[in-house]
């Protein structure tokens, strides 16, 4: 009964407070490189939306960077199945399981390399310079009692295929909230679009170290938990056609959502979640537009595969970052291997709506 009654409150705050995405401008389309080849070191620099305004937003950037620091040993992002599967013992045991605390301890570090390597994802170097060229932008959203460091075993890898992923850290709904407040999710898809025309105009500012970096035709967004229901609402009608993408982790959709401009989206899901249940997902996946994927993970809960060297792990990891260089860096290749790189009889199932054919 408190499942059921925290789904019902979540997705009715949910109905009731999203309404249309605003769209940022779309006059500028600048040159863009293909996919790398090959992993970059991770860099992370912190910065915070309108922090005069009444509902500032503390952010969390994980770049591509340039080696001028050493960084631990990662897969190519073109084989992330083979990635070792990471530490047994407490530390595999982190991570995003659920809404509530996890036992991860985060915090920002002042010098030096934050992350411990295949536990928590390459190491993040403090404000090191961005790597050359310029990079998507995939806008990633924590869950209820979260923070986005908790969510650094998989950000971090996409940051080292070749992403620049941004994370909010929501007012209302993280971890440390003064003010904790569920219904608040409502509010979270204006604040991703807020994000998104913050880094539009960061791009084109002289002196910051994104600037010129960012690959500002190109977004995804992504979440988990009510993060996933917050990424759903910014596919809301009038969405602009920047958001090329999306990725709902142990989410689901709500009135509004998957409307305006087509973007291929990927669920991902565990069979027996018992805070919102896989049929929410699978019903956000069956009223989705275009093409779609549903990633199912029999047995699995609320978000224990997001855990390095927990049962389908290295599949959610190549299934997403495969997604990401497939619909935001036109990787036809990277769109091929997603089907192989998603399955592992007995651990996780993939189904398909309307992805075009193999190249």
């Amino acid at each position: 009964m408190r499942v059921q009654r925290l789904v019902a409150a979540l997705l009715v705050a949910l109905v009731a407070g999203c309404g249309p995405a605003v769209a940022a401008s779309d006059d500028r389309v600048p040159a863009f490189r293909p996919a790398p080849p090959r992993p970059y070191a991770v860099g992370v620099r912190h910065f915070v939306v309108d922090p005069d305004g009444s509902r500032p937003v503390p952010v969390t950037v994980w770049y591509p960077a340039e080696p001028t620091a050493p960084a631990e040993p990662t897969a190519p992002a073109h084989a992330t199945t083979r990635v070792a599967a990471g530490p047994t013992g407490s530390e595999a045991t982190s991570g995003p399981t659920s809404d509530a605390t996890s036992s991860v301890t985060s915090g920002r570090a002042t010098s030096g390399p934050t992350g411990s390597g295949m536990a928590t994802g390459p190491v993040s170097w403090p404000d090191v310079p961005v790597a050359a060229g310029r990079f998507p932008v995939v806008v990633y959203s924590h869950g209820l009692h979260s923070l986005p460091d908790l969510h650094a075993p998989l950000t971090t890898r996409w940051a080292a295929a070749g992403f620049v992923v941004v994370a909010p850290t929501y007012p209302r709904t993280n971890l440390r909230a003064r003010d904790f407040t569920r219904a608040d999710v409502r509010n979270q898809p204006a604040d991703g679009w807020r994000l998104i025309r913050h880094l539009v105009r960061l791009d084109a500012r002289p002196g910051d170290p994104l600037a010129g970096h960012l690959a500002v035709d190109r977004f995804a967004a992504a979440g988990h938990s009510a993060g996933g229901f917050t990424t759903a609402g910014m596919f809301t009608s009038g969405h602009s056609r920047r958001l090329r993408a999306g990725i709902v982790i142990a989410g689901g959709g709500l009135a509004g959502s998957f409307a305006g401009p087509v973007a291929p989206l990927l669920f991902v899901h565990g069979g027996a979640d018992p805070i919102v249940p896989e049929s929410v997902g699978r019903a956000a996946y069956a009223r989705s537009l275009g093409p779609a994927a549903f990633l199912g993970l029999p047995g699995q809960g609320h978000g224990e595969y997001l855990t390095p060297g927990r049962p389908g792990f290295a599949q959610v990891l190549a299934a997403t970052t495969d997604f990401l260089r497939w619909t935001l860096y036109d990787d036809r290749r990277a769109r091929d291997r997603l089907p192989a790189d998603a399955v592992l009889p007995g651990v996780t199932t993939l189904t398909t709506r309307a992805l075009p054919d193999q190249a």
